[in-house]
């Protein structure tokens, strides 16, 4: 055997294991969405499966629920008594023959409220994980406070002078500083700049020094599936030279970066976790990224995100507060994900920017690796994505259902069995098409 093929072939498992592991999350949050509140409106489960095919283990619970795991863990379904499929479109036949009593315990038979409530609980589920899981994030690691306190310093080279855990920053660059936002946005523009001039309190005294620049060249992250990830750059990682010349602030990285107009880069870096410098060579790609009006602007970019010499101080927060925190969050990314879905419609952005599932399945391993806090946000964003995808107007997602529930509040009967099969038939070609589609760009695109 190619023993250069192990390697290869474990990081494969990884993938594998961290995009089943989301999904089977997920998938279970959603599904038991549908299940728990079927069950409140009186509408029994016969089955709660994750996975599809044949059933690999499972248990009948006292409400003679069904509950499996079966051999492809690609999805997952309740199938609610009387149903004629886990889409819960159609009976089984069953439902004639039943009495009025446990007809209403069907999806066919119960009232439209009930069965409206049971299918918009899987979207409304997902979104509860997500906020629930940004909340608690929140909860254990605080907030940044607004007051420009340094908190736990960078580890960085020995040449480079930096300020101390409980410096409270009174001036940067010739700047007063009130609050963090003060500093970043000095920070944001500083070029060239080896060392600043800080006014400091420190001990009840006032100090002047010359420390590094607030924010450097330094990867607070990297963006999975990116060009700085491909060539190996990680959490932590200074860039000092870019292309034989200096760069000392992330602005200068910025600017380097978007010259090179896709030019291949020569990156000096020095790596903490190594006490060590490497050179590595990467080509920016470029992406489109949400600007502040709402839009979206083409950059290109490495996946770098910038990182602070320090981290500011934390404040905790109350329930109340991270639990609104979570809200905000799954909402960003709600109406982050929509404007981008709609900037690709009308040709504004690139196709590229839509992922498939080899896409989410490579972000999955690469984001497991970073960590399990990393993973498990990551399973709280890609909630919120599956949450707002099910809630789409099309047929076989629990969108269309919903319109077909609307459909029959207004008419006062639901549409007929071959206006369904039609639909259902269309809904099907259109999400196969979407997802040929998106497999094409995980193939082909950079």
């Amino acid at each position: 055997m190619d023993a250069g093929l192990i390697p290869q072939f474990g990081g494969l498992l990884w993938t594998l294991l961290a995009f089943v592991t989301a999904l089977s999350v997920i998938v279970a949050i959603h599904e038991y969405g549908h299940y728990i509140v079927g069950r409140w409106c009186g509408i029994k489960a016969d089955v709660f499966s994750i996975g599809f095919g044949p059933r690999l283990f499972s248990r009948v619970d006292r409400h003679g629920t069904r509950w499996q795991v079966a051999a492809l863990p690609l999805g997952g379904y309740v199938k609610f008594r009387g149903d004629a499929n886990a889409a819960s479109v159609g009976s089984d036949g069953t439902v004639t023959a039943m009495s009025d009593a446990e007809r209403a315990q069907t999806m066919t038979g119960a009232s439209l409220w009930r069965r409206a409530a049971t299918v918009a609980a899987g979207p409304v589920f997902n979104f509860i994980l997500a906020i629930a899981v940004f909340a608690g994030f929140m909860l254990v690691q605080g907030r940044p406070a607004d007051a420009p306190v340094v908190g736990p310093v960078a580890d960085l080279p020995a040449d480079m002078a930096v300020l101390r855990p409980g410096d409270r920053i009174l001036s940067a660059a010739g700047e007063p500083i009130e609050t963090m936002a003060d500093l970043g946005a000095i920070a944001a523009e500083l070029r060239d700049a080896p060392t600043i001039p800080y006014e400091v309190e420190r001990d009840g005294d006032v100090l002047r020094i010359d420390a590094v620049p607030p924010l450097l060249p330094r990867a607070a992250s990297v963006q999975p599936r990116s060009a700085a990830w491909e060539i190996g750059l990680r959490e932590g990682d200074l860039v000092r030279r870019i292309d034989g010349e200096r760069v000392t602030t992330f602005r200068d990285l910025q600017d380097a970066v978007e010259a090179s107009e896709g030019r291949a880069l020569t990156l000096d870096v020095w790596r903490p976790s190594e006490r060590r410098d490497l050179t590595v060579t990467l080509v920016p790609r470029r992406m489109d990224l949400p600007s502040a009006d709402g839009g979206f602007e083409t950059r290109w970019l490495i996946g770098l995100s910038g990182g602070l010499a320090f981290e500011p101080m934390t404040e905790r927060v109350g329930p109340l507060d991270a639990l609104l925190g979570g809200v905000s969050q799954t909402w960003f990314i709600i109406t982050s994900s929509l404007s981008a879905i709609g900037h690709i419609v009308l040709g504004q952005i690139s196709t590229c920017n839509l992922s498939g599932p080899v896409g989410i399945a490579e972000t999955s391993g690469a984001v497991a690796s970073m960590g399990a806090g990393n993973f498990i946000w990551f399973i709280a964003v890609l909630s919120t994505a599956v949450g707002m995808l099910n809630l789409f107007p099309i047929p076989v997602l629990d969108g269309g259902h919903l319109v077909f529930h609307a459909y029959e509040a207004v008419r006062g009967k639901p549409p007929s069995d071959d206006a369904v099969r039609v639909l259902m038939t269309m809904g099907i070609v259109l999400m196969g098409a979407l997802m040929a589609f998106a497999l094409f760009n995980d193939i082909f695109c950079p």
